[in-house]
């Protein structure tokens, strides 16, 4: 059974930072993609950003220059580092990763982190 596990969110002033995290555990082969996705409150869930096994990344417009994904391949995590951070950027925030667990790909997702963004 595979787990992701997310810590890092919290409650922070505009202009601050966080740094979010997700650790996935199992039995696990290989992880092709892992990303963030945020649901702010009354809105859909939306891409903030991925990045492929390779290192390719990719950035929703409205985070670039501001967010930073990285990832660590030996312990199966994934890191969102977010500065200058908005009020907008209130919302919980999802780790997603699509990973092969026994040959079988699949997508995964975590429990959700709350990131607010208040004075």
């Amino acid at each position: 059974q595979v787990q992701l596990v997310e810590s890092g969110g919290g409650l922070v002033q505009p202009g601050g930072s966080l740094r979010l995290s997700c650790a996935a555990s199992g039995s696990i082969d290989s992880i092709l993609f892992m990303g963030w996705y945020r649901q702010p409150p009354g809105k859909q869930r939306e891409l903030v950003a991925d990045i492929a096994s390779g290192g390719t990344t990719n950035y929703a417009d409205s985070v670039k220059g501001r967010f930073t994904i990285s990832r660590d391949n030996a312990n199966n995590t994934v890191y969102l580092q977010m500065n200058s951070l908005k009020p907008e950027d209130t919302a919980v925030y999802y780790c997603n990763e699509l990973l092969t667990v026994d040959s079988v790909t699949g997508s995964y997702w975590g429990q959700g982190t709350q990131v607010t963004v208040s004075s």
